[in-house]
């Protein structure tokens, strides 16, 4: 058993932090509970640099990070992965859900996006797209679009199939079947391909990635969780494996606001500066010692 879960036979997991500023005790606490799960079944532990922003990814990040993990005692399983490295891996999924009909330009930028939004008749949450380029074919696209998932058409495309995964954090356990008319209406139409620097979307990176690693357990952090249901669409779609999600509880300050990269005063580097232990890190985010 780990943290009251049954270990799997085989259990790969990994971390993939963006490079664009330094780990806190958030990142710690994700970082640390993969690497346990996957040492405790004798398993494989990743570490992958989800670093697409290109502008504010930097090598300086990179480095800083390896040496905190290596701080704290965690090893991973081969190099590190870095997506920016290899952004043709993504090209086959896109070009296949093109092929399927699911693509479509958007030219919107956030100012249209958020006028749309505002008129009374449109009547859905703020995140969720508008639809105002839905109409527009891929024939139509001009440099400097965005491609965005036609989810209906999607949904139709799975009404015969059942897209699903199983959560193993404490908060959302259990088996979860993707509600279409749910997922309509809170997710919408997401970017899959960003206009102006040519660089895949999280969503669909991340998904793959996951997959082209072999990753049967992500952990992450409970924010995330909303992603969770794009991407099962997503993996489904293209007919590959959906891991077990395992969405943690969040490290917070005093005042109950989630950590951010910003908090410089919980980066790991400053602890480490100051003469605190790995295990000090531990005790810290309610691990138990190592």
């Amino acid at each position: 058993m780990f943290n009251g879960l049954p270990v799997k036979a085989k259990v790969i997991t990994r971390f993939a932090p963006s490079p664009t500023g330094p780990l806190h005790l958030g990142h710690a606490y994700s970082a640390m509970l993969a690497h346990d799960m996957a040492r405790a079944a004798g398993g494989r532990f990743l570490l992958r640099f989800e670093d697409t922003d290109l502008e504010r990814s930097k090598p300086e990040w990179k480095a800083l990070i390896e040496e905190d993990l290596t701080w704290l005692g965690l090893t991973w399983d081969g190099p590190a992965w870095s997506q920016a490295a290899h952004l043709d891996r993504y090209v086959p999924a896109l070009a296949r859900l093109e092929e399927m009909g699911l693509l479509y330009p958007c030219s919107c930028t956030r100012a249209n996006i958020r006028a749309a939004l505002a008129a009374p008749q449109e009547g859905v949450p703020h995140e969720v797209y508008p639809g105002t380029c839905k109409h527009r074919p891929m024939r139509d696209r001009k440099s400097g679009d965005a491609l965005r998932l036609h989810l209906d058409r999607a949904l139709d495309l799975l009404k015969n199939r059942e897209a699903a995964f199983t959560e193993t954090g404490a908060r959302h356990a259990g088996h979860h079947v993707i509600e279409h008319a749910r997922a309509l209406a809170e997710i919408g139409d997401v970017v899959l391909w960003r206009k102006g620097d040519e660089v895949v979307a999280y969503f669909l990176a991340s998904a793959l990635d996951d997959v082209a690693q072999q990753i049967t357990d992500v952990v992450r952090g409970e924010d995330l969780f909303g992603f969770t249901v794009i991407q099962v669409i997503l993996l489904t779609l293209l007919d590959q494996p959906v891991p077990t999600y395992h969405h943690h509880t969040l490290i917070r300050d005093e005042n109950g606001k989630r950590l951010a990269k910003r908090d410089d005063a919980r980066a790991i580097a400053t602890y480490r500066a100051g003469g605190t232990t790995p295990q000090d890190i531990r005790r810290m985010v309610g691990l138990p010692p190592r």
